[in-house]
């Protein structure tokens, strides 16, 4: 039987491995846990590559080196794997990562991507390296359902390439074009290795998200001005889609729309309400087409209203409790200053206590004076017997 290269390359590196590991452990004089934990990453390694599940590998290397490094102590090991997991769920921060992975599979099973990608690579058909550019794109917006790299790189692998290699675009541009843009989830939020990195690091999973979305976008837009200046050098590598490729059937109603004619779609919806006799189907086209600039106006009215909007001031009302029961001073009807408050005594010493008057008009009633408490007789001295004799 043939071996082909592939296998012969892991073959020789799962080897390479092993004796790299059995020698370091072989010349060690005592093995340590740092030992054993060297020795459970090749292992991970080499488990992986032989096909086994990532998930049960990690989950199975990290229980069994566990209970090596306890000393064979099983009790230690079952409580270690129960706090980590209860760790793990208690974690608000990890919730965050199903639902973006549902929310990926939502779009993907909702077909939004394949007519994204089909759309863009019709609307740059005249932009050197379309398909390309058009695929970089559509792993950049699929990044941002997702976050993961996997599901971006399998997802366009299937969409993308075909295309690309009917096209006549070369092999390696192609596989470039999907694996760099698939790249793209771990930097463009929501990113799931950003919200792991943050969670276990105790580092805000907000900042991390503002520090890596302009380099996502950066090095998307630099991904696009390579493919377009290398399919301008190097035409054979990307050729332009053919007349037949750019031909796109209309349906019935848009054919009827357009006339024959190259016209925006906005006048033409418009107009076409005064002619058509059912008005359903081109309603229907034209809220998809007002719906974008709808949402945007939303938003911007939202924003300068709580903006311009200045908080209504705090009027106190006529029902509030007043302290100590006095009244408001009413507002001098000449309109003049209001008399300063008495003076405090020249001599330093304490103001005279307000009078019965001055009291009854304020209307603070005074402390009734306490009587004095009679203290009770003192007991008589009990009479002592006398001691028997």
């Amino acid at each position: 039987m043939k071996i082909r290269k592939e296998l012969w390359f892991g073959f020789v590196l799962m080897a390479l491995i092993v004796a790299g590991t059995a020698f370091v452990l072989i010349s060690a004089e005592q093995v340590t846990r740092g030992h054993l934990g060297l020795m459970m990453l090749a292992l991970v390694v080499v488990a992986i590559m032989l096909g086994f599940p990532t998930a049960f590998t990690l989950m199975g290397m990290g229980m069994l080196f566990t209970w090596l490094a306890y000393d064979f102590d099983t009790g230690k090991t079952l409580t270690l794997m129960v706090q980590s997991a209860f760790k793990v769920m208690g974690n608000d921060v990890l919730i965050s990562i199903p639902l973006f992975v549902f929310m990926g599979y939502l779009v993907e099973r909702a077909n939004l991507i394949e007519k994204l990608f089909k759309s863009l690579h019709l609307a740059m058909a005249r932009v050197p390296g379309s398909l390309a550019v058009a695929t970089i794109f559509t792993c950049a917006v699929f990044a941002t359902a997702t976050g993961i790299v996997g599901a971006v790189v399998t997802l366009m692998g299937l969409l993308a390439l075909p295309q690309m290699l009917k096209g006549g675009y070369d092999v390696r541009i192609s596989a470039g074009a999907i694996t760099a843009g698939g790249c793209l989830g771990i930097l463009i939020p929501p990113s799931v290795m950003l919200i792991v990195y943050g969670a276990t690091a105790g580092v805000s999973v907000v900042q991390l998200y503002a520090g890596a979305f302009f380099p996502g976008l950066m090095l998307a837009g630099l991904y696009v001005v390579y493919v377009v200046v290398l399919a301008k050098l190097k035409p054979a590598l990307m050729p332009p889609l053919s007349a037949e490729a750019r031909h796109v059937t209309l349906p019935p109603l848009a054919e009827r729309l357009s006339g024959g004619r190259k016209r925006a779609a906005l006048p033409t919806l418009f107009g076409a309400l005064g002619r058509e006799p059912h008005k359903g189907p081109v309603l229907r086209q034209l809220g998809v087409a007002l719906l974008p600039v709808a949402l945007v106006l939303l938003v911007a009215g939202i924003g300068w209203l709580h903006a311009h909007n200045p908080r209504a001031a705090e009027v106190p009302s006529a029902d509030a409790p007043q302290v100590m029961g006095s009244e408001a001073a009413p507002p001098s009807s000449e309109g003049g200053l209001a008399e300063p408050p008495p003076e405090a005594p020249a001599d330093g010493g304490l103001a005279e206590p307000p009078t019965e008057a001055a009291s009854a008009e304020s209307g603070v009633a005074e402390p009734p004076v306490s009587e004095p408490v009679a203290e009770p007789a003192p007991a008589p001295a009990a009479i002592a017997e006398p001691a028997e004799t």
